[in-house]
């Protein structure tokens, strides 16, 4: 088991509601909710870092041509009628 540490954390009282309500609607404790609320924004913000060094200086088309040779990559598949927009 990994080792743990404790945080005493001030937040305001209708942030703590908010927390205790959505961590009871989702069937859990609070110090579940917020570890994957932390972890989950941790991780976003981290990807948005890494992609604005990633893209930095790149230029729109650039940018677009990668997608393209991506995308263009992709196998053409059959899609359901149900499926398609």
């Amino acid at each position: 088991m990994k080792k743990t540490n404790t945080i005493t954390l001030r937040v305001p009282e209708e942030l703590k509601e908010r927390i205790e309500n959505m961590a009871t609607l989702q069937g859990v404790s609070m110090n579940q909710f917020a570890l994957y609320a932390f972890t989950k924004e941790l991780s976003e913000l981290e990807n948005s870092q890494y992609f604005k060094k990633y893209l930095k200086g790149k230029k729109k088309e650039e940018i677009i041509k990668g997608f393209d040779d991506v995308f263009s990559k992709v196998k053409p598949r059959n899609v359901e009628q149900w499926d398609t927009l």
